[in-house]
């Protein structure tokens, strides 16, 4: 990938990069080559788990371990990014999310509340507190820009998205009641990036994550954007070129959103029919 120096001399935090697969490891990687000086956070079991050791060692990055769902660890992953970096931040991203109803495999007609609640406030809530702790710091330089990663279950129901959903539309919100006030107070931007299906560690948990996929990429006109291409697009978010673009859910899905029918998705399915056909061509029933 050729450098643009578009993020050269800005800094910024990445929150959630486990390893390779992981979205926010690829953005921490396009952000360093685009001349940003990047930090990262991750709960100590993820980077036990995980290789962000590894990639902080590869960009030169401060490793901050925090618990993003506790404000005071939030409060110290800003001071000691500030210092490490020499200054206030220019951009941030929130790649955050789990249910341990998912995990536990619990239905979404069965679920377990105190696990909704986790659920919620890995994903959702400990967004808003990453802006709050960084408004009240006045952590953000003028024209800062955050983005969080989303999916479109937000919107239109995903069979085995589960409790995530709800979550990813309280993320949603979020990003826009936050986005007025920090817009009006200091020129910080806030969106929300609605990614297509990708192969990552939370992603591949889902059920049916294959078939997803699969029918997703059918359905879009691009066909699926991976993981690479969502990094770029977050480049151009925290680049000086959107600085007008706040308060947004921005589709990166090769089309999905908008698609109804597609001729691949519509010859799959008529395929699907052909092993129940009598010898007319009709379709047996029952």
């Amino acid at each position: 990938m050729m450098s643009n120096n578009l993020l050269k001399g800005k800094k910024g935090i990445i929150f959630g990069a486990l390893n390779d697969m992981s979205i926010a490891w690829k953005v921490a990687e396009r952000c360093v080559e685009e001349g940003a000086t990047v930090s990262l956070s991750n709960t100590p079991l993820a980077i036990r788990m995980g290789t962000t050791e590894e990639l902080a060692e590869k960009l030169n990055a401060k490793l901050i371990p925090a618990d993003a769902t506790k404000v005071e660890d939030l409060e110290q992953v800003f001071d000691e990014a500030m210092g490490a970096m020499g200054g206030k931040v220019d951009f941030m991203l929130h790649s955050i999310g789990m249910s341990p109803n998912v995990r536990k495999k619990r239905t979404y007609d069965d679920l377990d509340y105190h696990m909704l609640n986790q659920t919620l406030d890995i994903s959702a809530i400990s967004f808003h507190k990453m802006l709050q702790v960084a408004y009240k710091k006045d952590a953000f330089n003028e024209w800062g820009s955050v983005v969080a990663l989303t999916y479109g279950a937000a919107q239109r129901t995903m069979y085995g998205y589960n409790d995530m959903a709800d979550a990813k539309a309280m993320l949603e919100s979020i990003a826009r009641s936050f986005g007025y006030i920090y817009g009006r107070k200091r020129n910080v931007r806030i969106n929300t990036v609605s990614q297509s299906p990708t192969v990552t560690t939370a992603g591949s948990g889902i059920k049916g994550f294959d078939s997803l996929m699969d029918f997703s990429d059918r359905m879009s006109p691009l066909g699926n954007a991976t993981a690479d291409e969502c990094a770029d697009y977050c480049i151009t978010l925290f680049s000086d070129l959107t600085k007008k673009v706040t308060m947004q859910n921005l589709y990166h899905d090769g089309g999905y959103s908008s698609m109804g029918m597609s001729y691949r998705a519509m010859e799959q399915y008529i395929k699907s029919f052909e092993d129940i056909k009598d010898e007319h061509g009709n379709i047996i029933l029952g």
